[in-house]
């Protein structure tokens, strides 16, 4: 029951917060920088600030944020990728683009074999190094596969920007999302954005993920302090995602790790639980946050048992997140999951990055069968050594198609492949043994392909004891691959010193800390910690006993 003493203590609680959000609406400085919290709202803060707007334009790289940011602001704002965003400016001045993500991939291999050199050239792209000379030979090589990647076509879009500044395209409002994992290339593109239209970015240092990809929480500190005193800075301190427990651990984190001489460069903001009267049933409920100390075989079992539980404690639909350090892990416990019966467990898993990008390569030729790129892929993996580095210095040398240069032989393995795989796409009458040879050839398992099959199809006699648990939604992600993700239960899986720090081999970094806080933020409801060795990881020391359910 709602009393009139609780009832006015929320009405204070949106007060307070609605005040932040207000604050930011009555700015009239063309340039505002809001750090925000998990779950503090800056979904609700854009659609206000696009209210009236007619052309707008909402950035972030986060892909998982696409379609939810895409729904939320529907009407409101176009909604893209950076990538994306600097393909269609690229391709309006006149430029033939086709993305291929992992070009950068490539032709770092290429630059291994022709030049013998071991050249990371999404670092030169990502810091703006555009004076190095060894970009000559990346655009060499991109022109001939004619493709860009990710990278490059942020790059290229960057510089057009910067040389021919009636380019840029002009918005009512341009807002960015997640600009603490923005790397130098990307902040130089928002710097030219507003140069011609108003911006609002957001973000928040506590959650950056991205630094192999030379991103640094530094560009939001710049533009938050009074290093960049252009932008006029704000905070939203007030979370309505997580239960109170979960918002008092990320500040003994915090708390702990400051004390320990940890996120010296921090900016220094509140994150405060919202008080809301579901919010608060929730909190009340589930006052803890769970630990329990497994083998990690028997993770799974685990993490079966407690959605068993919370089916029959509350009796009403909920999301799960599996949250642990390596892809391998990943693929383990939800192969084990989907062994147990649960049938709705999302993770997807290519067997492995060189099996993948041959199979990309094979696409690639399925659309145009003299693609430079396409050969370039496969025959690295179906051409002896000796023979693809011959053919490569070759097309290296006169420029000439890698369709031109490749063994006959070669040619008609491929050809046989592409037909199958061909009449697979158009779902036409395909001959086993063809199919077979196929999948064998594009390093698809076609055995794993009947196991997962067959596991689909009998799941539902599978040994699960409450049958209203098969469908729950089940999750399974690394930390990075969270972002942008909120689910009710969230299970962090070998939370080890091993993986978040703490040992002598492997010293605890601010990097360690900020993983956990995105990893805990993701559950609207409860968390759980699952080490996988007999210790306390120091991670946990750091937040007060009182919070932590032994299990």
């Amino acid at each position: 029951m709602v009393t009139s003493e609780s009832s006015d203590k929320y009405s204070k609680a949106n007060e307070e917060r609605r005040k932040y959000v207000d604050t930011v609406l009555a700015s009239k400085s063309p340039k505002k920088i809001v750090v925000a919290g998990p779950g503090t709202g800056k979904t609700y803060l854009f659609k206000r600030v696009l209210e009236g707007k007619k052309k707008a334009l909402t950035l972030t790289f986060v892909n998982s944020l696409i379609e939810d940011l895409s729904i939320d602001l529907c009407g409101l704002s176009e909604v893209r990728t950076l990538h994306s965003f600097a393909l269609g400016i690229v391709g309006k001045v006149g430029m033939d683009v086709s993305i291929f993500p992992r070009l950068s991939e490539v032709i770092g291999e290429d630059a291994q074999l022709l030049l013998g050199q071991d050249i990371d050239f999404d670092a030169i792209l990502h810091d703006r190094d555009d004076r190095n000379k060894l970009l000559g030979f990346y655009h060499i090589r991109r022109d001939y596969y004619q493709h860009y990647g990710h990278a490059d076509v942020v790059f290229e879009c960057a510089r057009l920007f910067e040389q021919e500044p009636e380019t840029i395209p002009t918005y009512e409002q341009v807002l960015v999302d997640e600009f603490q994992d923005f790397n130098k290339l990307e902040v130089s593109l928002i710097d030219a954005l507003a140069a011609k239209s108003p911006v609002l970015i957001a973000g928040d240092d506590d959650q950056a993920l991205y630094a192999f990809k030379k991103a640094s929480a530094e560009h939001i500190r710049e533009k938050h302090g009074a290093a960049d005193p252009d932008y006029e800075s704000f905070t939203l301190p007030f979370c309505s995602r997580c239960t109170r427990v979960i918002v008092a651990a990320v500040n003994d984190l915090i708390e702990s790790a400051s004390a320990a001489g940890f996120l010296k460069n921090r900016i220094a903001k509140e994150y405060k639980y919202l008080d809301d009267t579901e919010k608060d049933k929730d909190s009340e409920h589930y006052p803890h946050i769970g630990y329990s100390q497994l083998f990690s075989g028997q993770i799974p079992w685990f993490i079966a048992k407690q959605i068993d539980g919370i089916a029959r404690d509350t009796r009403q639909k909920f999301s799960v997140l599996v949250i642990s350090p390596t892809s391998i892990q990943c693929r383990s416990i939800a192969e084990a999951l989907r062994d147990k019966g649960f049938q709705s467990v999302a993770y997807h898993d290519r067997q492995s990055e060189k099996e993948a990008l041959f199979f990309d390569g094979l696409m690639l030729l399925l659309e145009d069968n003299k693609s430079n790129l396409g050969w370039r892929i496969v025959g690295q993996t179906l051409l002896s050594v000796q023979t693809y580095q011959d053919v490569m210095q070759e097309s290296f040398k006169n420029g000439k198609a890698l369709f031109d240069l490749v063994p006959a032989d070669c040619k008609n393995v491929v050809k046989d492949t592409l037909t199958t795989l061909r009449a697979v796409r158009d779902s036409k009458p395909v001959d086993e043994t063809r199919l077979s040879a196929a999948l064998n050839k594009t390093h698809l398992d076609p055995h794993r392909l009947a196991r997962e099959a067959l596991v689909d199809e009998i799941s539902h006699s599978q040994h699960l004891g409450n049958p209203g648990i098969r469908k729950v939604p089940i999750k399974v992600s690394t930390i990075p691959s969270s972002k942008g993700l909120a689910e009710d239960y969230v299970f962090i899986t070998h939370f080890d010193d091993d993986f978040y720090g703490g040992t002598e081999k492997r010293k605890l970094t601010d990097q360690d800390i900020c993983n956990l806080l995105v990893a805990l933020t993701r559950a609207r409801k409860k968390v759980f910690l699952i080490s996988s060795k007999k210790v306390d990881p120091t991670l946990l020391k750091w937040i007060k006993p009182e919070r932590i359910n032994r299990l």
